[in-house]
C-alpha cells in the first residue's frame, strides 16, 4: 500500500454561528429544521430560553445526535445534512464565498 496526498475539493457550503444572544439562536432553529418560529412567539421564546439553558441544542447528524454549543458553526452539508463544528476547525477549513 502507498500513501497518497489528496486534497479537498472547493465546495460552498452554507452556515451560521450559533451565539448566546436571541436572534441567533432563532436564525440557528430556523436554519437546520428550516421552520418559521416567527408564527408563535410563545413556542419561539420557550426555545430561546430552552436553548440559553442547555448551552446550545441537539442536531440530528448522519453520524448520530450531535450538540451544538455557543461559538459552534452549523454547518450545512452537501447532501443536506446539518452538522455543527468548532470554530476554530471551521475558520481553519472555510472562507467566505463571493456572493
Amino acid at each position: 500500500m502507498s500513501v497518497e496526498k489528496y486534497r479537498k475539493k472547493p465546495v460552498v457550503i452554507e452556515a451560521v454561528k450559533l451565539e448566546d444572544e436571541y436572534k441567533s439562536i432563532v436564525e440557528s432553529i430556523e436554519f437546520v429544521y428550516s421552520i418559521g418560529m416567527e408564527t408563535s412567539e410563545w413556542g419561539m421564546n420557550s426555545t430561546v430560553r430552552s436553548v440559553k439553558e442547555d448551552g446550545g441544542f441537539s442536531i440530528e447528524t448522519l453520524e448520530g445526535n450531535m450538540f451544538a454549543k455557543f461559538g459552534d458553526y452549523i454547518i450545512k452539508g452537501v447532501q443536506g445534512e446539518f452538522y455543527p463544528c468548532k470554530p476554530d476547525i471551521f475558520e481553519a477549513t472555510y472562507e467566505k464565498a463571493a456572493e
